[in-house]
């Protein structure tokens, strides 16, 4: 059975992109397909402009496209329960090289799912928002 993860990703995407740092502020979200521990191909995905209160517009957008799982380096509190109550699995992509080796990682089940204390904010009560930053519509 085939499953499409999602990896935020700096431009110009696809395999040997290297994975963006944040997802709400990727260039572009390299869609991977995998199968049975394979990777089948890829597409790229762009996101939309992250503004004011929009952490959650790419997680509407990777839902809408099919996403099971993504894999991220980081991402605040508020989208990480976006990602779950729209059915998307995130995964911390650990120290992957790039969007090939975050890919291969996960299709061989060796990523940890992205728990509430990895997300930026996360168990602090500073201020820190959806992204890591201080979040104006609070």
């Amino acid at each position: 059975m085939s499953h499409t993860i999602a990896i935020p990703s700096d431009a110009p995407g696809g395999l040997s992109a290297s994975i963006a740092a944040h997802f709400g502020h990727c260039e572009v979200f390299t869609l991977v397909e995998i199968d049975d521990g394979r990777v089948l191909g890829t597409s790229l995905l762009i996101p939309p402009a992250h503004e004011h209160g929009g952490c959650l517009a790419p997680v509407a957008v990777l839902a809408a496209a099919g996403v099971e799982a993504i894999v991220t380096g980081g991402m605040g509190a508020r989208p990480l329960l976006g990602f779950l109550e729209a059915g998307i699995r995130p995964y911390f992509a650990e120290d992957c090289a790039d969007v090939d080796d975050a890919a291969r990682a996960f299709a061989a089940g060796a990523l940890p799912a992205f728990a509430p204390e990895r997300s930026c904010g996360g168990g602090d009560h500073s201020g820190a928002g959806c992204c890591g930053e201080h979040d104006h519509d609070d």
